[in-house]
């Protein structure tokens, strides 16, 4: 999966750092594409040397010893060699290190660009210097980078699994996916989305594991589950436009192995899933 840089140490743990002359500059423009530099299976990135002196610059993160900051200026910049391009046609292109870089510091220059002002006294948010949050000076408000908790589940009955692809959006395999509603439990979401997106009523919901998905400011949490009873399917169109029971030889896996979709898709398929 996309975090699984091993034996690579990523540390997302907030610095009140300013940035030197080889450290990593992430730069979007206002479409929130990137800068980048594709070479030998390797996104690289501007350097701080390699760009005009900007006060609108923040510490992001640090791989192994690499660290990498985040311009927030609105202006588009041409560097040689380098080119603005969409993180959903980088997927796949690189090692897990460079997407999982490009992935959170989406996730965080989207939190700054859509938080520049207070929404409690529209006064301008200034950058916290003992914290990853965003201070109102003048009310006192904090703000705090937003997650979005969303669930992955693969329904399973016997040896099928309950295949969808959305409506639209990503073109491949997918399972059953969806938003944590305020006031819901995670299990209590899987049931949910299993029975709004398919009609199927599931049982023996069992948690897997969990992935961070910066591109959409997402914490992926993925489950098992088994149908309970009618395994019918009612296709809710206007988020799927496919959904079927497939036999482990039949799914089609994703064309990469960044996403925990895939990574259960391929459990069931070898006949590992939990």
């Amino acid at each position: 999966m996309i975090q699984d840089i091993e034996p690579a140490r990523f540390d997302i743990s907030f610095k009140n750092l300013r940035p030197e002359s080889r450290d990593f500059v992430m730069l979007f423009n206002k479409n929130g594409e990137i800068t980048v530099k594709a070479e030998e299976n390797r996104l690289l990135f501007p350097e701080t040397k390699d760009l005009p002196v900007s006060e609108q610059i923040i510490y992001l993160f640090s791989a192994d010893e690499k660290r990498y900051f985040l311009s927030l200026t609105q202006d588009e910049i041409s560097l040689s060699g380098f080119s603005y391009q969409g993180l959903r046609r980088l997927r796949g292109t690189c090692k897990n290190i460079d997407l999982l870089a490009a992935f959170t510091a989406y996730h965080l220059w989207r939190w700054y660009t859509d938080n520049r002002f207070c929404g409690r006294c529209a006064a301008e948010l200034s950058f916290s210097r003992t914290e990853r949050a965003l201070v109102c000076k003048k009310c006192g408000n904090t703000v705090y980078p937003r997650i979005n908790p969303a669930v992955i589940v693969a329904v399973t009955k016997g040896d099928s699994l309950l295949i969808t692809r959305y409506r639209n959006g990503y073109n491949h395999n997918a399972l059953v996916a969806g938003f944590t509603e305020i006031g819901e439990t995670l299990e209590q979401t899987v049931a949910r989305e299993v029975m709004e997106e398919t009609g199927i009523k599931v049982k023996n919901i069992r948690y897997y594991k969990s992935q961070p998905w910066g591109i959409a400011q997402d914490i992926l949490v993925g489950y098992f589950c088994e149908a309970d009873g009618d395994d019918e399917i009612r296709l809710d169109e206007n988020e799927l436009k496919f959904a079927q029971w497939l036999k482990r030889d039949e799914i089609e896996l994703q064309p990469d192995s960044i996403s925990l979709t895939n990574e259960m898709m391929k459990l069931f398929k070898d006949g590992k899933n939990p």
